[in-house]
């Protein structure tokens, strides 16, 4: 189960450091990946590599599965909007920002009643 653990913790760190240098540094990040420098694609790219080394992450201490990906939803789609209300000027709609928005405040509920269910069910067991 360690080796598992470390496998996990590298790759999540890995994920992590790529993303947030495609978020900070696009331009350093589109050079290395020999990509095109398209700075709204790599702040996107960047956000959601940074979502996916989180959710791996909280995979060695969340076992629920739906907490674990509305959680990783909540923070990643809400990035991602604002990266779009940051981005707005290299296009996009002036909504993109506003709709993510809505979509991220539509999951929190979501995430709550599911705390609530779990924690529930968890004291439920250890009475």
């Amino acid at each position: 189960m360690r080796i598992v653990r470390a496998v996990v913790v590298l790759a999540a760190l890995s994920m992590l450091a790529t993303g947030w240098w495609a978020r900070l540094d696009p331009a350093g990040f589109a050079a290395w990946a020999n990509w095109p420098n398209h700075v709204h694609f790599l702040h996107d790219a960047g956000v959601f590599q940074i979502g996916i080394g989180l959710m791996m992450l909280l995979a060695l201490w969340w076992r629920d599965v739906i907490t674990l990906v509305l959680a990783g939803f909540i923070f990643t789609n809400t990035f991602h909007a604002l990266n779009h209300a940051l981005d707005l000027e290299m296009g996009g709609k002036a909504s993109d920002p506003w709709v993510l928005s809505a979509v991220s405040a539509l999951a929190v509920p979501g995430l709550v009643m599911r705390l609530r269910s779990v924690r529930a069910r968890r004291m439920k067991v250890a009475a």
